[in-house]
Formats: structure tokens, sequence, C-alpha cells
């Protein structure tokens, strides 16, 4: 009898928290309506221009989809600016074969630091953070290479935004 009067009460809870933690941008302060994301830099010495425009455009992606922030693409214009940079990217062996003593997996770690500022009160929302994103793939497979980048990048842009709505 009791098990049965407890799953309305729970249904019912569980009806009202719907919707309480929510990325959608309704905790952004009212004074930030814009952000600009310039192209991301790269320091990491390892010349991988082409993911600062994938990291770039998945950030992008994410902040106009997931958030009320309209994408400002002159940076004096806006009232926010994200600005980031890759500093780390590696490709190596990550598992060892036991009969070829060759690497039988490889594993794509990308390391960016970003930080997060308001400009309309000259402050950071959030301060110089580094962002780590890693994938595995079989050695010598160029698609799952690929795979492994897209899914780094994924998985940076993921917590940069996080980060910037967690802020609030």
């Amino acid at each position: 009898m009791v098990r049965r009067s407890l799953f309305p009460l729970l249904f019912l809870c569980m009806f009202m928290m719907h919707g309480c933690y929510s990325f959608s941008g309704s905790s952004v302060p009212a004074h930030i309506n814009t952000v600009a994301i310039p192209l991301f830099g790269d320091t990491s010495g390892a010349g991988v221009a082409q993911l600062t425009i994938k990291l770039t455009d998945m950030v992008h992606r994410k902040v106009e989809g997931e958030s009320r922030l309209q994408i400002e693409p002159n940076r004096d214009r806006a009232d926010a600016v994200l600005e980031g940079v890759i500093v780390s990217y590696n490709d190596e062996a990550s598992q060892l074969s036991s009969e070829t003593e060759r690497a039988s997996t490889n594993r794509i770690t990308l390391v960016v630091k970003a930080v997060f500022r308001d400009r309309l009160e000259d402050k950071e929302l959030f301060p110089t953070t580094s962002f780590t994103g890693f994938a595995d793939y079989s050695a010598g497979s160029y698609a799952g290479q690929q795979e492994a980048i897209r899914s780094s990048v994924e998985q940076i842009s993921d917590d940069i935004f996080n980060a910037m709505v967690s802020i609030w």
C-alpha cells in the first residue's frame, strides 16, 4: 500500500524538478546578450590550423544552439569575449601489441586554454582555464584518427560551453 502512494509523489517531484538544470541561457546576466568568439589560436607547434577552425566552429554552434547568447563577429561590439588557444596536440601510441611490440592503438590528446571576459564590466567571467580532450583510435587508421580528433574537439567545446554557462 505504501509503495503505491509513493509512486505519485515521486512522479510529482520528478515533474517539478524537470527543467531545473538547464543550459538554455536563462541564468545569463541580463547585460550579456552577445559574445564574440574569435578564431582560436595555436601555440602547440604542431601546425594544426584546421583544428582551430573546427574548434571555433563547434563552440559557435554550441553557444548559438544551447544558449540565448547571440554571436557578435566584432569583438569591440560584443558584451563578452571568449578567447582560446590550442596549447598542445599529441598523437602518440597508447597501447602496444604484445605480438609485434608496435602500437596497436594511438591516442589523440588536445589541450586548449580559454578565458571568458565580460567586456561591459571589465572582468573575467572565468579565468584562463585548461581544457583537455582525448580519444583513442586503431593505429594506422586515418578515418579512426579523424574521428578521434573530432571527438577530442567535441569534448573540449562541451567543456568550454559548460564552463561559460556554469559561472552564473
